[in-house]
């Protein structure tokens, strides 16, 4: 049967996949003062970030409409998968549930799910290649559904930010204990939870340490590397995030491994120097 992924504009896809896979992605709305913007393929990050840092108020970001995943679900293909950012951090993920019971009353021969990341950035692209990856293997929809949602569940991800700010100003960081000020460089280590909340695993003074803490951490909790992929998306830095995955391959084996840089949605919360690590 045939079939498309639709993501949110979250999801950072590497061109390979998008080359050879049946993907759209759905773009969320962003905003810096008066700038309004689509995290589509006009995104500028460098134009984007220095808005974001002349600006006296926090960058906001808006989920998709229902009616804007509906038009992503037509079409012929017969399966479709949606990808989305956590439901504990944006409304993208009720947005597509809504738009696929309306879709499916005009047309319940479709078959649609709408995965809940709970995650974000990476751990979406994660999910995308797990669906393309069953589907080449011919499983049937719903076994798909079912072995992609016991993934997420084991999924790890990670980050250490320059500047928490972006998700303190949002309100995405309700359950997270006051940091220590800024002015003592100290960065905190985050994770998920298997909710798809944003956690505090650690902390360290400098970005390199706490990167250094990152991949101990996460290496420590997760131990099947060799039969994982290791994301790495990174917020304008790209010699950091290399440094990261080379830091990640000297310490233990994955299937493979990427280096993207952020899109619109990711750029706004991880902020100028970002990293952001799933597997």
């Amino acid at each position: 049967m045939s079939y498309k992924i639709v993501v949110d504009s979250c999801c950072e896809l590497p061109e390979n996949f998008k080359n050879r896979v049946n993907c759209e992605i759905v773009p969320l709305g962003i905003q810096v003062d008066d700038y309004r913007i689509l995290d589509d393929e006009t995104f500028n990050q460098k134009e984007f970030l220095k808005r974001a840092a002349a600006s006296p108020n926090c960058p906001k970001s808006s989920c998709p409409s229902p009616e804007r995943y509906m038009e992503a679900f037509k079409g012929e293909d017969e399966n479709i998968y949606v990808v989305t950012l956590s439901a504990e951090l944006s409304g993208s993920y009720n947005s597509a549930e809504l738009a696929k019971n309306l879709y499916l009353e005009e047309n319940p021969k479709k078959n649609i799910h709408i995965f809940n990341s709970r995650s974000a950035s990476g751990g979406e692209t994660q999910i995308a290649f797990w669906v393309s990856e069953q589907e080449a293997k011919g499983l049937s929809f719903d076994e798909i559904v079912q072995e992609t949602e016991k993934k997420i569940d084991e999924m790890g991800t990670y980050f250490v930010l320059e500047s928490l700010e972006a998700l303190r100003k949002n309100g995405r960081l309700s359950n997270i204990k006051a940091f220590v000020a800024n002015t003592l460089n100290i960065k905190p280590v985050m994770g998920r939870t298997v909710q798809g909340t944003i956690i505090q695993l650690g902390q360290a003074r400098g970005m390199n340490k706490a990167l250094a803490k990152m991949i101990e951490h996460s290496l420590g909790e997760i131990k099947d590397t060799e039969n994982r992929r290791l994301i790495i998306t990174h917020c304008n830095c790209p010699e950091r995030a290399e440094e990261v995955r080379r830091s990640y391959l000297a310490k233990a084996k994955f299937c493979e491994s990427y280096v993207m840089d952020t899109r619109g949605i990711s750029t706004l919360y991880a902020s100028d120097g970002g990293i952001i690590v799933t597997f």
